[in-house]
């Protein structure tokens, strides 16, 4: 702080020496205070100090001489003992001038000239040493560094250069440097020459016209001159680069240096300097000589004019260079008297450091602007004259000379003609053998760069050139042999002119055909045994294939198989070259025909042993390692000339190449050839294949070497498999010092291999997507891999053998987990393969492959497998166990009815039987069952929940829109449409005549498909089911005229006739257009919805119904599901717009199913195509549902249809579906197979023939390409000409299985009968199940299988099996059976049952099932009630099982007495169902059969036997007999009442008139007797009147029906029977007899009038009610009352009341009150009849005007009801008595109680109910209606009734009538008549109802008189003359119509007085009397 106010004191005056002194003590403290002290104002202390150090500076230089001022300096400013002044001053100086802040205050104190001053003083006058230097030498070096770091500083900015400028200190300087060099002081030149540079750098015009106007780099390059013949060239160097730095640093601001440095030779000094350079060493001098060069070639580009060339530019050049683009923004030359110095330099120096600075130079100019290559090669050309001297220069200077010529090309693209003429003399002339070679190696750079140099290389003779010395060398190697030596420099030479002409035939056919011209291939292929020429020898051949791949091929292979053992390099190369090749697809061709798989395969033969452990012969000189590599490349071979090559493939399989090829990988040494087998071990750890594979790689695993070899073996087939080892690289070129760690034995033969390879981990070149799923390409290989399996052992090494061999065998089985790759490998011979390599282990249960190989042979065998394959495994199942009786018989069954078996050898299969363990519940025979039944359950178990139909997987055709976007079936010549004059020769096909197209009356297409995967809705790609294309003959365009597609975005079916152009996609004509217009649509679309599931098969339908006027229906079907129907427009005749065609023409139709190659489009679509048909006929409804059924695995042609488990009790006979001459084509992946080219043209024709060539795009007279064809399987029928089948288009989208699953195959070796061999066998519930399972599983998926069963009477042997094993059935069993039936997934597919012989033998073969455990009987039964009342198929089940007499083996059950309830109630439930679903007259007999057989004699009273009701009766009492049988009897009753009066059944009136006729009304009454138990008789009642509600069948129940008719009836068909059975002879038949039901009823029913629930059934019969129930059954009078309020009305006013029923009423009234009352009080007789009298009043009431109540039957049922059978207490006077009822009422004064009392309580109501009638018939029946109600109630009486109680009975009816006219005459005016509307009517009818009163009086007194004179009325005289009396005077008043009625009874009233009189007298009554008169 004290500082800074002492400077801001004295800022204005001269600081004093005090002030000095003061100012280091401060700047010492400074330094000690670490940076405590702060200087507020320091640009004014580095001001003020920069003085003082100028001032010091000055003070120390004035006035004196050099040297001593030199001194001062350097005492003044070194740092020396304590004075240290000046130090100080330039340390502070230093530290300050550090920051830009304070820079521009120290350049303003002087100090810059002050110091170039001292540094001119430095550098000019060096000091003289001393002793005490040694000690100063650290100092004086750090007061240097400071001094240079404050120059640099100052001297940077211009300021500082603009202050040197004033002090004249530059010029000085400068001049020093260039004279003064060689005296100079040492240790300044370096720091001299950076100040200086930095100067230069830092520039202004000032400062350039400075150093002008004193001529400085004048007198600097004539100082130069004469120093550069003295001193050092270096010394001249660094001394001129310092001079030239100011000419070249001051040219962007001036060119007036470069002027005068022009001017006074500056460019000569430069010449002569860098000429004396020449034989410097490389480092010597370099920095300096660099910098000068730099900067020559920075003055190349100083010019102040651009250079004007004229352009020569020499054609041909490069596609891509363009001469104006090569001009750009950089710096162009300009100066070319700078760059002729280069050019002189070079031209005139052989130095190799010199020549190549200046080819350095040179490059960087054309790095700086392209345009300077042309620049200097148009003036100077200086490469072009290069190129006449390079062979005298050094080597590095040629080789850096052609590279810098070679970037012309790769850098400038351009192509120097010019130069390369000169190049290529040079290479001619061989001048300098080295040079040759440097530019035969530019040459074949440039050549690698672009095509277009093999052109003109040729062009210019150098292919040609190199060819003759090819030549030449190839004959001196060829005679010399292999003694020859040459060196290594003639080898490189040969060498690199094998690669140019290499490089020169690469991809250029014509210098191929130079190369072959000259007869060059001999001669090439003689450098393939030298390693350094045979890569480029290689190359050389590689590309002569693409002109002769046969050549090639042949050349390649003839020296792989002439090669020895020991050319090992020579096999690999050639290996690789090939593989090379045949990536070539052409190639394959080639390789094949030249025996190139021999070949291959030949290499693996001769490594025999090569892989022993350890090595022997010539293979112990060679690493393993190395063998397995050419075990890879051959393997990688093999696998590149299959890779997609269908002919290959077919070529190798078919020969059994990949037999040959196991057989010598196993000989190799490392697999286990000896025939001896290992025991099996028990593995207590399992690795897998991928872990073992790891282990291989990793060298510190301690696996022994066989077994490495053999991992990687299996690793290189395994890729094989997938496809992609000809992809993999598995191995990679080491340093010897980077292998690893050499073992002990392998140390020899591992150290001498020349170039050791060593594993690597595999690098795939594919995605990881591609192994995602594996897809198996070569199935062969998968052999190679099984046939290996048992050779993986080593002796003493048992455990890891085994491990190894489960592992791989567990990868194997890994492969086969997608259905894909299972199908593919069903064809390659796996499962054989297995048989024939694997049997120990496949055979032994044991063996730890077992389960592996035998999991593997199911899943291959589900999908497809042959005969005689399954019929070997299933032989060899049983030589697993000892012989037994049944699995000897079992075996030879199966030697008998299969075919020729595989060979293997059984002798040792038996030797190596390991017996199985044996347990208590499993013999022998029953495990070779049980083992045999497992495997062939996993062979043919459905593995989806499809319908049976389609759970086995039909051949079928898929296609993969994912793999070329494309794949289809052609289908040529659909049909061909002949004009007149046509040649039939132009048409294809086969079979006579032509067919015509389109058809006239529709068409119909059928397919069964199955999309695996749909592709994304962004690039959907449709489903075409079907396109057909037509095209008119000598015209280009095809039109697409029909088309059936989905289309997965709309999920919607697309049906077409438009006629659209079959053009690509991309250029196909808008939707919109369309080139026919008509009325109706060209194009349909139906919605799918949900009837599309991805991974099913469906079925679908299009049929096209032709119609008048050129349109159409179309309706779809999907699964027989209509999808829809429309009208559109039907195909036009002729294709697009032609409206005619010529005679002599023709129309080719063909079609297309999937998508074509025209249409190619990639996408994820994924679908398979089962069988596909197509008719020239719409196709009915039920033809389609048949079709349907068939399933996807039919494969015939529909003319005699028998589907699946129908048999002699099914409709459906085998019919004819489509006429013969319908059928176009059927297309079946079944009915195909691969043919050639020339196989269709000789077994077809020519045009076919052509037209398949032409569309998979091969040559018609191609012979070896293997072609699928799906034959036409129609193509026999007769009709028109057909199309021969179909054609697979699609090398990798389609994919052909054919399907042949164990269930299949099983049928040709004894089908069922060796199942039923298994189920015999078994002796076990497993073994049972097993076999049953099979069976099932067999049965259900083959129809052959189904039909072979039934044919073979299958279904009883089985039924008869089961019944001898009844006690091993169990739950599994039976669902299995219903399984077999059809019936086991309810709810889950139909249950209808389809197997009719099973559902007969097996499920209704009850008896089997009652003795079979678990009560599987009533699991049978219930299930038989859920398939019966199944609303959808119960109806169709019942007629099943009415066809196969399900319901008399029902029946037939009741008959055991030990059949417990629960089985009766629901087989009660079964025959409820049955009769429902399918209701017959001959199941109803046979139930009507068995009721009877369950009635007792008449003598056993049932009710005594079973008091109680049989529906409460306990356990026990059912128990009994006779109360189970009345049990069983009313539960039949019930079923048979339940299916009368179902809703479901819901019987027409003509069923029930038939059911009731045959059963007869007999059989009805037979339930209504006396005897039987009271629940039986209601029931039957129930039963009877359920048919008596139809009126018919009453009136003839009632008229009668011949009895016996339910007995004749049941014992039709049985006469043969009986008569056989007849021992006596028949019985006389007396002939039929009526029945009359009613009668017969009545008399039943007056037994049992006690039951309550009789009355009901009469009432509901009564009031037309047919189903009517009460809730609860209670007493009489509830259920009446109940029934009258919940009757129908509508019946009764329909059909009105029934007699009959009200007939049977009165009957069991009148039998209960003529019997004798046993308790008064509590007792039904009371109660029953007046509930009836009452209810029927009631009904009276309701229903008035119904005629029942007049009808003569009721009226006298209701008077023997009234009727007394004895005579009343008393006599008949009690009856007579004046005070008779009748007159009770006129009198008054009658006492009640001395009236006789009546026998019943009821008789009351019925005479009041009576009287009720009476009144009612009195006032609205006329007396002259027949038939009046009062006549039909006097008239009747009981037959056996006597006069007397007829008379009683009469007097009580005829006073009853007196009563009534009394009440009449009392109420007159009052009694409304029925009918009368209203009473307030004034008229109403009081007219006719008085007449008919007047009438019925009249009409009375009639009677009275009749019944008075027949002395049949018994009353009191005076009764009847009051009576007569008040009736008299009643009318009077109408005397006129009474006249006549009141003389006839005054006459009979007289002769009544006359006896009255009589008798009064007797009696003295005079009083009486004397009223009376």
């Amino acid at each position: 702080m004290y500082i800074y106010y002492y400077f801001s004191i004295h800022q204005t005056h001269a600081v004093s020496e005090t002030f000095k002194q003061f100012f280091i003590l401060g700047f010492q403290a400074w330094e000690q205070s670490a940076g405590v002290i702060v200087f507020p104002n320091i640009q004014l202390l580095a001001s003020e100090v920069s003085k003082l150090l100028t001032k010091e500076i000055k003070k120390n230089l004035n006035g004196k001489p050099a040297e001593e001022a030199r001194l001062a300096l350097e005492q003044l400013l070194q740092q020396k003992g304590e004075v240290e002044d000046g130090y100080l001053l330039l340390k502070s100086v230093y530290l300050l001038s550090q920051t830009d802040r304070t820079l521009r205050n120290i350049i303003g104190s002087g100090l810059p000239a002050a110091l170039m001053q001292c540094l001119y003083l430095f550098f000019t006058f060096p000091l003289k040493k001393t002793s005490d230097d040694g000690e100063t030498s650290e100092n004086e070096t750090q007061t240097q560094e400071m001094l240079i770091k404050i120059m640099l500083n100052m001297y940077r900015e211009e300021q500082g250069v603009e202050e040197l400028l004033a002090a004249d200190k530059l010029q000085s300087l400068i001049i020093a440097t260039a004279s003064l060099w060689d005296q100079c002081n040492h240790s300044w030149k370096v720091p001299t020459g950076c100040v200086l540079r930095t100067i230069s750098k830092a520039q202004t015009r000032n400062s350039i016209l400075y150093l002008q106007a004193v001529d400085c780099i004048k007198i600097a390059i004539q100082n130069l001159f004469k120093l550069a013949d003295t001193l050092p060239a270096c010394d001249v160097c660094e001394a001129v680069s310092i001079m030239l730095c100011f000419v070249k640093d001051s040219y962007p601001i001036s060119s007036v240096l470069l002027t005068e440095f022009e001017n006074n030779d500056g460019y000569r000094l430069l010449l002569k300097v860098l000429l004396r350079c020449e034989g410097l060493q490389q480092n010597e001098g370099d920095p300096y000589l660099n910098e000068i060069l730099d900067m020559l070639t920075c003055l190349t580009t100083c010019g102040k004019t651009e250079l004007k060339v004229s352009g020569n530019i020499v054609h041909p050049q490069l596609p891509h260079f363009d001469f104006e683009r090569t001009r750009s923004s950089g710096m162009t030359v300009k100066n070319l008297q700078a760059f002729q110095v280069l050019q002189s330099i070079f031209q005139k120096s052989n130095d190799q450091h010199l020549c190549g600075r200046i080819l350095g130079a040179i490059g960087t100019i054309w790095a700086w602007n392209m345009v300077n290559f042309f620049l200097l090669e148009w003036t100077l050309q200086p490469i072009n004259k290069f190129t006449d001297i390079i062979h005298f220069k050094p080597q590095p200077v040629q080789v850096q000379f052609f590279r810098l010529v070679e970037s012309i090309v790769l850098d400038l693209s351009y192509i120097p003609h010019e130069i390369l003429k000169k190049v290529q003399y040079l290479i001619k002339e061989n001048v300098v053998p080295i040079c040759t070679l440097t530019a035969l190696q530019c040459l074949l750079s440039m050549t690698k760069k672009d095509p277009l140099f093999s052109d003109i290389f040729r062009d210019s003779g150098l292919l040609g050139l190199l060819l003759a010395l090819l030549r030449k060398q190839a004959k001196i190697l060829r005679k010399s042999g292999t003694t020859v030596i040459c060196d290594d420099f003639e080898k490189e030479l040969n060498a690199v002119m094998l690669k140019m002409v290499a490089a020169l035939t690469l991809g250029s056919v014509r210098n191929t055909v130079v190369l072959k011209d000259y007869g060059m291939v001999p001669y090439i292929k003689i450098f393939l045994d030298d390693e350094c020429y045979r890569s480029a020898t290689l190359s050389i051949l590689e590309q002569l294939s693409v002109i002769n791949y046969e050549e090639y091929m042949s050349i390649v292979i003839g020296a792989l198989c002439s090669s020895t053992q020991g050319e090992l390099n020579l096999k690999l190369d050639l290996l690789k070259s090939l593989l090379r090749i045949l990536e070539s697809p052409k190639s394959h061709s080639a390789f094949r025909t030249c025996s190139g798989f021999n070949g291959l395969l030949s290499l693996l033969s001769d490594m025999e042993g090569a892989l022993q452990d350890p090595p022997s012969g010539l293979w112990a000189a060679v690493g393993q390692n190395r063998i397995m590599e050419l075990v890879f490349y051959t393997l990688q071979g093999i696998t590149a000339a299959l890779h997609l090559d269908p002919v290959n493939s077919d070529f190798f399989q078919r020969n059994s190449l990949f037999e040959k090829m196991a057989e010598d990988l196993g000989s190799l040494g490392c697999f286990w050839t000896q025939r001896e087998w290992q025991i099996p071990l028990s593995l207590e750890k399992k690795r897998t294949f991928a872990e073992f594979l790891d282990a291989a790689f990793c060298s510190s695993e301690p696996f022994p070497a066989w077994l490495k070899n053999c991992i990687w073996i299996l690793n290189f087939l395994d890729h094989m498999v997938k496809g992609t080892l000809h992809l993999e690289s598995y191995f990679k070129e080491i340093k010897p010092e980077m292998g690893e760690p050499l073992r002990d034995d392998q140390e020899g033969p591992e150290a001498q291999e020349e170039h050791p390879v060593a594993f690597k981990r595999l690098v795939n070149k594919l995605p990881a997507s591609a192994y995602r799923d594996t897809v198996i390409v070569h199935p062969g290989a998968v052999c190679v891999m099984v046939r290996l399996l048992p050779k993986l052992y080593k002796e003493g090494h048992s455990q890891l053998s085994q491990e190894i061999q489960c592992a791989v065998a567990g990868h194997i089985q890994s492969l086969v987990k997608s259905e894909k790759s299972r199908q593919v490998m069903c064809g390659s011979g796996l499962l054989s393969t297995i048989i024939a390599s694997c049997q120990d282990a496949f055979h032994n249960e044991s063996h730890p492959l077992h389960l592996p190989l035998t999991r593997v042979f199911e899943k291959l065998a589900s999908q497809s497998i042959e005969p005689d394959v399954l019929r070997y495994q299933i032989r060899f199942n049983g030589t697993n166990f000892s012989y037994s009786a049944d699995t000897d018989l079992f075996l030879h069954y199966v030697d008998l009815v299969g075919s020729e078996g595989i060979t293997v050898d059984n002798k040792t299969a038996l030797q190596t039987v390991v017996p199985v363990s044996t347990s208590p519940w499993l013999s022998k025979g029953s495990a070779m069952a049980l083992q045999t039944a497992m495997s062939l359950i996993s062979m043919t178990s459905p593995r989806n929940f499809q319908l049976c139909s389609t759970s086995l997987a039909p051949s079928f055709v898929e296609f993969d829109m994912s793999m070329e976007g494309y794949g289809c079936l052609y289908i040529p010549t659909l049909a061909t449409v002949m004009g007149p004059g046509a040649e039939q020769s132009i048409s294809g096909g086969i079979g006579m005549g032509t067919r015509m197209f389109p058809p006239s009356s529709g068409l119909t297409f059928s397919c069964w498909f199955l999309v695996s995967k749909f592709g994304v809705v962004h690039n959907s790609h449709p489903v075409r089911f079907l396109t057909v294309v037509r095209h008119m003959a000598r015209t280009e365009q095809e039109f697409v005229c029909f088309s059936i597609s989905f289309s997965p975005q709309d999920n919607s079916l697309v049906i077409s006739t438009e006629e659209v152009e079959f053009q690509p996609l991309d250029i196909m004509e808008p939707e919109g257009e369309i080139l026919n217009p008509s009325l109706f649509p060209g194009q349909v679309q139906f919605g799918c919805g949900k009837l599309l599931v991805a991974g099913q098969w469906h079925h679908l339908t299009v049929t096209v119904a032709k119609e008048a006027k050129k349109s159409c229906i179309v309706s779809a079907y999907i699964n027989s599901q209509t999808l829809g129907s429309a009208k559109m427009r039907y195909l036009q005749p002729l294709p697009g717009s032609y409206i005619s065609m010529e005679p002599s023409s023709f129309i080719d139709v063909y079609g297309y199913i999937a998508t074509p190659r025209v249409w190619k489009q990639k996408s994820s679509l994924t679908w398979r195509l089962g069988p596909s048909y197509l008719f020239e006929e719409a196709i009915s409804v039920e033809t389609m549902e048949v079709i349907n059924k068939l399933g996807p695995r039919y494969c015939s042609n529909f003319q005699a249809v028998q589907l699946q488990g129908e048999d002699q009790y099914s409709e459906h006979n085998p019919t004819l579906l489509v006429a013969e001459e319908k059928i176009c084509f059927g297309i079946n992946a079944m009915c195909s197979s691969f043919t050639t080219i020339q196989d269709i043209k000789s077994s077809y024709n020519e045009v076919d023939g052509r037209l398949v060539a032409k569309e998979i795009g091969i040559n018609s007279r191609d012979s070896s390409t293997p072609i699928f064809l799906a034959k036409n399987i129609a193509g026999h029928l007769s009709g028109s000409s057909r199309t021969i089948g179909s054609v697979a288009v699609g090398q990798y989208g389609v994919r052909v299985f054919k399907s042949s699953p164990a269930a299949t195959s099983l049928n040709f070796i004894g089908g069922p009968s060796i199942l039923l061999g298994l189920i015999a066998m078994a002796r076990d519930d497993h073994t049972m199940y097993a076999a049953v399972k099979v069976l099932n599983s067999i049965l259900n998926s083959s129809t052959m299988s189904e039909k072979l069963m039934r044919h073979m009477g299958g279904y009883q042997l089985l039924a008869y099996l089961l019944k001898r094993k009844t006690q091993l059935l169990n739950n599994r069993i039976l669902q299995l059976m219903f399984s077999l039936v059809g019936t086991a997934e309810l709810g889950f597919e139909s249950s209808v049952i389809k197997n009719y012989s099973a559902f007969q033998y097996i499920l209704c073969n009850f008896e089997l099932w009652m003795k079979a455990p678990e009560n599987l009987d009533l699991v049978l039964f219930s299930h038989l009630e859920e398939i019966l009342q199944s609303s959808r198929d119960g109806c169709h089940n019942a007629e099943v099982a009415y066809q196969v007499q399900m319901v008399p083996k029902l029946i037939f059950l009741f008959s055991d007495p030990e059949i417990s309830n629960s089985r009766i109630n629901v087989a009660c439930t079964i025959l409820s169902h049955q009769l429902q679903g399918h209701f017959n007259t001959r199941d109803v007999l046979r139930v009507a059969l068995f009721l009877v057989y369950t009635l007792k004699p008449s003598s056993v009273d049932e009710n005594q036997l079973c008091s109680e009701s049989v529906a409460e009766m306990p356990n026990e009492a059912l128990s009994q007999t006779s109360g189970k049988t009345i049990w069983l009897r009313n539960q039949l009753l019930k079923m048979l009442l339940d299916v009368i009066c179902s809703d479901k059944t819901h019987l027409s009136s003509e069923a029930q008139q038939e059911t009731f006729l045959v059963l007869g009304s007999d059989w009805f009454l037979l339930f209504t007797q006396s005897y039987l138990h009271s629940s039986t008789v209601v029931l039957g009642m129930k039963l009877l009147l359920c048919f008596l509600h139809n009126r018919s069948l009453l009136n003839k129940f009632k008229e009668g029906i011949v009895a016996g008719r339910w007995l004749e009836n049941s014992s039709t068909g049985l006469n043969i029977l009986m008569d056989n059975l007849k021992t006596h002879p028949p019985v006389t038949d007396n002939g039929p007899f009526l029945v009359f039901g009613f009668s017969v009823l009545q008399k039943c029913l007056t037994d049992h009038v006690h039951i309550p629930e009789i009355y009901l059934l009469v009432a509901r019969l009564f009031l037309a009610t047919p189903h009517c129930e009460p809730p609860e059954t209670g007493d009489l009078d509830s259920m009446l009352q109940w029934l009258l309020q919940h009757h129908i009305t509508e019946n009764v006013l329909k059909t009105g009341l029934c007699e009959e029923a009200a007939a049977l009423l009165l009957e069991m009234v009148r039998v209960t009150v003529d019997k004798p009352i046993a308790d008064a009080e509590a007792s039904w007789e009371i109660n029953y009849p007046g509930n009836v009298i009452q209810f029927l009043c009631l009904i009276y009431h309701s229903y008035t005007q119904d005629p029942v109540w007049h009808c003569p039957e009721f009226l006298k049922t209701l008077a023997m009801v009234a009727f007394h059978s004895g005579a009343p207490k008393g006599g008949s006077e009690g009856l007579l008595s004046p005070e008779g009822p009748a007159v009770a009422e006129g009198k008054g004064c009658v006492d009640s109680s001395s009236l006789p009392l009546l026998p019943h309580p009821a008789k009351k109501q019925v005479w009041d109910f009576i009287g009720i009638l009476l009144m009612d018939s009195l006032l609205n029946i006329p007396a002259n209606k027949q038939g009046h109600p009062l006549e039909l109630l006097l008239e009747a009486s009981p037959e056996d009734a006597t006069s007397e109680q007829k008379r009683n009975f009469q007097t009580r009816v005829l006073l009853s009538a007196m009563d009534v006219f009394h009440v009449i005459s009392q109420s007159e005016g009052k009694t409304r008549p029925r009918g009368e509307k209203k009473p307030s009517d004034p008229r109403g009818t009081s007219e006719s109802t008085a007449s008919v009163s007047v009438m019925n009086v009249a009409y009375f007194a009639q009677k009275l008189i009749e019944k008075l004179s027949s002395r049949m009325f018994a009353a009191d005289p005076k009764q009847i003359l009051l009576f007569t009396a008040k009736q008299i005077m009643g009318v009077s008043h109408m005397k006129d119509f009474f006249k006549l009625l009141s003389t006839f009874c005054l006459f009979h009233t007289e002769m009544v007085i006359r006896q009255i009189s009589r008798s009064c007298l007797r009696s003295n009554d005079s009083d009486y009397f004397c009223s009376l008169a």
